[in-house]
Formats: structure tokens, sequence, C-alpha cells
């Protein structure tokens, strides 16, 4: 695929007002105005280039969201306070009272959540079907649907989307396809792939240092100018803020995505490799036997590998939070949720990430007690970290000598 997003980030220039090789941090939460007509030309969204206030935009913000719509290869992008900020905007801004949403049934625990219990409450109502039966998407939609709505990657049983037959779907029936790509930066494009509208959790992979929590909703200047506008916008009358000095930030850290997630997906693949050699029930897009290998491939910007994400089930909790704890103790990775930082992560999704879904409904997806999600670290020695691994499920017997 031509489409090179790490190098067009690279390509981006911005200086500060001194000179600066980082753009100044705007550390104001109003603006000026030269004249009284430039702030009424402002507060009906016809100035451009002039600040009205943080909630609606800053220059901080402006400068990460350029970047990250470049990024997506959308005309334009708006930045807020999480992951969930960004996704709750634009389900709200699409749809109203007696509107209907078809969903991946598996997703990120919080989304689910929101469209389970929450959305219900403006008598929005979802569908959760099984995204990678195209015939199961098509019989959910009815005349009321108005949103399609998945993962490229689903959190946490790695199901892929096929965003190009689904983009196809969308427009047929006259829909949204809004895709969730925080588990595949750059290693996906879902605009590319017919996608109206991509989101993100800034917090995971695109910030990469676990100290941020930010969201991005990336699409057409004309749906961005719409989440934004001052009297039905969802992005500004909801007020999911991103803070102008964690976008700074966030900014800084964006820089060197194309070379983490190149590690990330290396040092994943590697351990999908070894697990599943070892017996252990592994899944990985990058691997083989991953029911949609070759749907990954034939969607991926193939430089940037297969993602740093990958799930193992040992069968039970029990034998999970043993392995969990005993690599913790080792020094392997870190017992917690969240995904995308240095050191390899990992938690039992059924009891954490994915505990807003019921257990039965967990059944049904295949989602079971014993599955660990892993987001895998940028170790430099991944054999030394999966002999490391090895050594402990030894231990324990969840695999045999």
């Amino acid at each position: 695929m031509a489409f090179k997003p790490a190098n067009h980030i690279q390509d981006l220039q911005y200086f500060g007002e001194f000179g600066g090789v980082n753009p100044s941090i705007s550390d104001s939460s109003t603006y000026t105005f030269l004249s009284a007509k430039s702030m009424l030309d402002t507060f009906e969204g016809n100035t451009e280039g002039c600040y009205l206030y943080s909630r609606h935009s800053t220059p901080s913000n402006l400068y990460l969201e350029k970047a990250l719509a470049v990024m997506e290869n959308t005309e334009t992008a708006n930045v807020s306070a999480s992951g969930m900020g960004a996704i709750t905007q634009v389900l709200l801004q699409c749809c109203a009272a007696g509107d209907h949403i078809v969903s991946s049934r598996t997703i990120y625990g919080g989304t689910y959540a929101f469209l389970k219990n929450f959305a219900p409450r403006f008598r929005v109502e979802t569908s959760f079907v099984d995204i990678t039966k195209l015939e199961a998407v098509e019989a959910a939609i009815t005349k009321n649907t108005k949103i399609l709505y998945c993962e490229s990657v689903s959190n946490p049983l790695l199901e892929v989307a096929d965003i190009t037959a689904l983009s196809k779907l969308a427009k047929k029936h006259h829909l949204k396809l809004v895709v969730d790509n925080t588990f595949s930066p750059l290693s996906i494009s879902p605009a590319v792939l017919g996608a109206d509208v991509v989101i993100h959790s800034l917090t995971k992979f695109i910030n990469g240092s676990s100290d941020a929590v930010g969201g991005v909703v990336c699409g057409t200047q004309e749906f961005i100018d719409d989440l934004r506008n001052i009297n039905h916008g969802a992005a500004m009358l909801l007020g999911s803020t991103l803070d102008s000095f964690r976008a700074a930030s966030i900014l800084k850290n964006l820089r060197t995505l194309h070379i983490r997630m190149q590690q990330h997906s290396f040092n994943a693949a590697f351990l999908a490799e070894k697990f599943e050699a070892d017996g252990l029930k592994t899944v990985y897009p990058g691997l083989q036997s991953h029911p949609s290998h070759q749907l990954f491939k034939s969607l991926m910007n193939t430089k940037y590998g297969f993602g740093g994400m990958l799930t193992i089930d040992v069968g039970t909790q029990e034998k999970a939070n043993a392995l969990m704890e005993l690599m913790q103790k080792r020094n392997i990775g870190y017992l917690a949720v969240s995904l995308g930082f240095y050191k390899t992560l990992f938690s039992a999704s059924g009891s954490s990430t994915s505990s807003e879904i019921p257990d039965d409904e967990q059944e049904e997806m295949g989602l079971s007690p014993g599955l660990i999600r892993f987001s895998i670290g940028l170790d430099a020695d991944i054999e030394r970290t999966y002999k490391m691994m090895k050594t402990c499920m030894l231990e324990l017997s969840i695999i045999q000598a």
C-alpha cells in the first residue's frame, strides 16, 4: 500500500512562536479579540484561525489534531479528554431518540456498557453481532439504523473487521461506518479502507507512556465542524476537553509511534509463535492459525506488522491470576489494564476490561475466564523475555517440559 502515515507525520513542520522545534503550549482558557465583530464571527464559526474558548479548541490541540488526521488520512480531527469521550460524542452526535446502532459484539467493555446500558436512556438501541459474519451484520440493519460500529482488531478477542466489506455495506444502507482503531494504529488505516469516522484512545499506543488520557475522532471537515458546533455539537456541549499540556506531550510521543509499533509487533509475533509451539491456545492476527490472518494481511500497512496485542488461554481464572502475579514478581511486566506501554502489560479480560459484559454473553462470544490479554512491550531481548515467561509457565504446570 502506497500510504505511509508515519512518513507523513515526519513531514509535519511546527515551530514555536520563538523558533522552538516544539510548538509553544497555549496556556489559556480564553482568548482575546481585537474587535467585537471578530468575536461574533467566531461564535458563528466563520473565522479561520481565531480561538474562542479552550473547550472549543486551542492551538495546542489543533497541532495534535492535524498530526492525527495526517496519520489516519482524514481531512481533520478533534481530540478529547479520553477515548470514551471520543466514542460517546460520535455516537450521540449521529443518533437521536428512536435510532439504532449495529455494533460488533466484541468491543471494549466501556463501549459495550455505554451502548447496552446508557444509550437506551436516550432511546438509542443497539444490536450486537458477530462482525466477522457480514450476513449477520446486514440482517441486523433496520430502517432506523444510523451507525455500523466496530473495532479494527477487537478487544479482547482480536477479531479482525473486514473494513472494506463493511464500508460497502454501510454505503449500501446509507450508514456511517465508525471504526475504533486503538489496537492497530499505523498497521491498519480504516479511512483508507472506507471508514467514515476513525476513533482512537490516545491513552494507549499513540501516547505510549501510560501517563496521559486522551481520545480523538478523525473524519471529514464537515463532520468535525458538526461535533464542535456551539449549538448542537456533542464535542462542544458534552465538554470532554483535552488539556493543552497533555495534547503537547502526546504530540511529542506520536513522533516515535512508527518505531514503537514496529517493535511492539515484532515482539508480539515472536512470542505468539513460541507460545503456540508450546501448545498454548494463542490468538494473534500474525499467526497462520488466526481465522482472519489473510484478511489482516490484505488490510495492513505491512511495515508495521500485526500489532502488539495477543492472548493466551490458560484454562481457568485461578491459573491466569497465578501466572500474571508470578510474571509481575519476576519483573516480566505489570498486572495492569490498558496497553501500549514500554513494559508488557497483562490482565484477565473477563474480570477486568470486559467485566461490564455479563458472564453468559462472555461465554457465548468465547471469552474464557482463563484468557489473558497481553500488550507486549518494547523489550530489546525478546528471546530472554520468552524464556522467563516459559519458566513461569513450567513452574505453574501451565505447559509441560
